[in-house]
């Protein structure tokens, strides 16, 4: 096996985050490599601020996510990506995960260009975006509204994740404020706000990734040559939410609250449970 064979093996067990990575990764080399010889095509790849320039590039407002020119910048995306990634994936499905991902990425450079052509007084100088900042943004903050109790390690001591999600939020508005990298700023709360909302209506069992999804699937499938005769029976399963039957992602949901009440009893004592969890305990019970 050569070692092209050996790279394409290795691709291939990456779970689909970690492939982002590779990609942007890659991506990044190469931007490194070529910016110093061919600098003027990066423009047709990174999100411009004006909104009739990126009408001419609109393919732009998902290549920026890949596009990374500093060391630091692409090293902790990808970190907090690969880091994001495992609890992503260790609870709902890949397409799930690379719907919140994209979709983020979108949402972050639609608020990035509302900010630029609706608002100029603010942000008032022409600039580009580019980085997968927003997409992260878009999964950690999804994972901070579904899962707000979960604890993650810092050290000898466990943090709230969502506690982590406020206080980047926090930094992203003063840095607005203080128009420190304001575009890119205003990108990450486009993504926040994605995956805001994502978690809210998965937890009411509304999947608003459905139709990216079968977006997604149709352009890929523009790329691939087909095997399949044309005329096929497709049997759609209905009552799906993300990935799962509709009980079966109901019995998670409700697993999901009774491990965290469970927790905060064992931390702090059955009475430091409010009303509605002492009741919701109380009906699982039976």
């Amino acid at each position: 096996m050569n070692q092209i064979e050996q790279l394409k093996y290795k691709y291939a067990r990456l779970n689909v985050l970690e492939k982002i990575i590779a990609i942007n990764s890659v991506v990044f080399l190469f931007a490194v490599i070529f910016r110093r010889f061919v600098p003027g095509v990066f423009k047709w790849l990174h999100l411009p601020s004006d909104f009739y320039d990126f009408l001419y590039k609109p393919w732009t407002i998902i290549t920026y996510g890949f596009l990374h020119f500093d060391l630091f910048h692409v090293l902790f995306n990808m970190l907090w990506l690969y880091f994001l990634g495992r609890i992503m994936l260790n609870l709902f499905n890949p397409k799930m995960a690379l719907n919140i991902y994209f979709m983020g990425i979108i949402a972050g450079g639609l608020a990035f260009l509302f900010g630029y052509n609706v608002i100029p007084k603010v942000f008032a100088t022409s600039a580009y975006l580019l980085g997968a900042s927003a997409g992260v943004r878009a999964i950690l903050i999804f994972l901070c509204a579904y899962m707000p109790d979960k604890d993650i390690r810092f050290f000898t001591f466990n943090l709230k994740l969502w506690w982590i999600g406020a206080v980047l939020i926090g930094f992203d508005v003063l840095n607005i404020i203080g128009g420190n990298n304001a575009g890119g700023n205003l990108a990450h709360l486009g993504g926040a706000a994605l995956g805001f909302i994502y978690a809210k209506q998965l937890a009411m069992g509304h999947d608003i990734g459905t139709g990216f999804g079968r977006f997604m699937d149709w352009m890929t499938s523009l790329f691939k040559a087909s095997k399949t005769p044309k005329m096929k029976t497709v049997h759609k399963q209905k009552g799906n939410v993300a990935g799962y039957k509709k009980e079966e992602f109901n019995q998670l949901n409700n697993q999901k609250k009774i491990d965290a009440i469970l927790d905060k009893i064992s931390k702090s004592g059955y009475d430091s449970l409010s009303k509605d969890e002492k009741e919701f305990l109380f009906k699982a019970g039976k």
